[in-house]
């Protein structure tokens, strides 16, 4: 099977071709402000102060699937941990509130900018949606996105990075810039009740969602994107090899997780 890039060559149409410049297009407004703007100097400073801020600590990353509802966060309410997406509706149910947060996909700052500003965590978000928070508060720190035909791993968050299909892979790069040895995944299912086209915005039908660990978390009538399992699992393992390039390792402590990429490691075996 021919390939281009992450691609079949089957899955390169007209259409996509023509969207695919049409977001280019849209995004060289971003891209020069990035370059240039005064807010993106103080950002690019913000960012340095997270340079090896870990160096050698360990660190959790939770994601947000359904094994949450098995897995005891309160085991690592004192541990060094990044968030992503909408962890916070499991807040009431947790004492554990992550260390950092992450957010990235535009439909998800879009349409909960409102309670990710609330979160008093230092936030990693995605500049190009900027305009949704206050570029000038201290716990928001902003990414650049870059388009790219082959994902890569990013070790300097100043430059723009390849968001590789899944929050997941920039907040694996955020760990590494930050310096953690070991990297715990939670949460990470890798496994979608919901079927369709990967990357297509859609709006939800269902009255609730199951792909989730809570069934509100992307509501009815909500817009969202079925991810692309096989660019994550691509993504996943240009991330693996960075860290053990580097010396340093990224385990899957999910309970009954489905990602194939990294070593598998049991959640209550790290607190003995």
């Amino acid at each position: 099977m021919i390939r281009f890039g992450r691609y079949n060559l089957s899955e390169i149409s007209i259409n996509r071709i023509v969207s695919a410049f049409k977001s280019r297009a849209g995004e060289a407004p971003h891209t020069f402000a990035w370059e240039f703007s005064p807010a993106a100097r103080k950002n690019r400073e913000r960012i340095k102060n997270y340079q090896a801020k870990h160096k050698g600590e360990r660190c959790f990353i939770v994601a947000n699937g359904p094994s949450l509802l098995k897995t005891n966060l309160d085991l690592i309410k004192n541990e060094n941990s990044i968030g992503m997406n909408r962890i916070y509706l499991r807040f009431n149910e947790t004492s554990f509130r992550p260390t950092y947060y992450v957010a990235v996909n535009e439909l998800v700052l879009e349409q909960f900018g409102f309670e990710i500003s609330e979160l008093d965590m230092p936030k990693f978000l995605n500049w190009n949606k900027r305009s949704y928070f206050d570029v000038h508060d201290p716990n928001c720190v902003f990414v650049k996105s870059k388009f790219v035909v082959r994902d890569s791993f990013q070790d300097n968050l100043t430059k723009p990075l390849a968001f590789g299909g899944t929050v997941t892979f920039v907040a694996l790069q955020i760990a590494y810039y930050m310096g953690f040895q070991e990297v715990i995944l939670v949460g990470l299912d890798h496994k979608y009740a919901d079927k369709g086209l990967p990357n297509k915005t859609e709006k939800r039908i269902a009255d609730s969602d199951v792909s989730h660990f809570h069934p509100n978390y992307f509501p009815k009538g909500i817009k969202w994107q079925l991810p692309d399992l096989l660019r994550s699992e691509i993504a996943y393992e240009i991330a693996r090899r960075a860290f053990e390039n580097a010396g340093r390792e990224i385990v899957d402590a999910t309970v009954q997780g489905h990602c194939p990429v990294f070593k598998k490691i049991d959640y209550l075996s790290l607190f003995h």
